[in-house]
């Protein structure tokens, strides 16, 4: 069976349903908790390419930071891809890898997809 990781935040209730879930299902991902550890420019880039997602579908938005940074009018792929790696409250979480896909786990069913 191929390995999943989660991109985890503990004080996030979505973060934690997704994990759940997947304890449920009989799996024990990789737990990365991404905001003590957070994801390289080139692991963020290849978690995108997972998902299929633009660097600012995977931002939050209403984060203080995306605000301060002025990165609603930014458009530069790796000017927010750094803005990420630096304040890794930005990336939307939680994440789910299993292989060659990923799925964001907003809602948490989403992770279903990704291990039925």
């Amino acid at each position: 069976m191929t390995a999943v990781t989660i991109y985890h935040n503990p004080r996030c209730s979505k973060s934690r349903q997704a994990l759940e879930l997947l304890q449920n299902e009989g799996i024990e991902p990789t737990i990365i908790k991404y905001l003590d550890t957070p994801p390289s420019q080139a692991e963020l880039s290849s978690l995108l390419q997972k998902l299929d997602l633009s660097p600012r579908q995977l931002m939050r938005t209403k984060e203080a930071v995306y605000k301060e940074l002025n990165l609603a009018d930014e458009s530069d792929h790796d000017v927010l891809l750094t803005a990420m790696v630096n304040n890794p409250k930005l990336i939307e979480r939680p994440i789910v890898v299993k292989g060659d896909k990923a799925v964001l786990g907003r809602p948490p069913e989403n992770v279903l997809e990704l291990i039925k």
